[in-house]
């Protein structure tokens, strides 16, 4: 069987700040842009590698979601606990500290953890935590 992770979803709640950390801290190019209904969805991958992407997507925009969810969901993310993704860079502490400069906010520096990786944490504008992880 031949199945690679073509995309990943996180919410957003202000596009304009998602599209500044994806974009512009992290240097992810955006591949699609779509506004419907007052919503918005940005697709954003690293560059050269087309193939992967995340999906930052209005919370809860699902119809059949019911308002006590949404509630729910904006709490959630609210406190960091709703969505979260692992990244990777062979440079962790160059990354880190493009990270720290643009005041993003850090969750963690980069540390030798007890299960063999060293990496670093922060939340994006939504609140959805990102763990970036050092490639040896």
């Amino acid at each position: 069987m031949d199945i690679t992770i073509h995309a990943s979803f996180l919410p957003h709640n202000d596009p304009e700040a998602s599209l500044a950390f994806y974009r512009d801290i992290l240097g992810f190019e955006i591949r699609n842009d779509v506004g419907y209904e007052g919503m918005r969805w940005i697709t954003v991958g690293p560059s050269g590698l087309p193939g992967t992407s995340i999906v930052l997507q209005p919370p809860a925009a699902d119809p059949g979601v019911t308002d006590e969810e949404r509630r729910v969901i904006g709490e959630m993310m609210a406190k960091g606990t709703y969505g979260g993704i692992l990244l990777a860079t062979a440079d962790l502490d160059g990354t880190f500290a493009r990270l720290q400069a643009s005041e993003a906010e850090i969750v963690q520096e980069p540390t030798e953890q007890p299960y063999g990786v060293r990496d670093c944490a922060v939340r994006d504008p939504a609140g959805n935590m990102i763990r970036i992880q050092e490639l040896r």
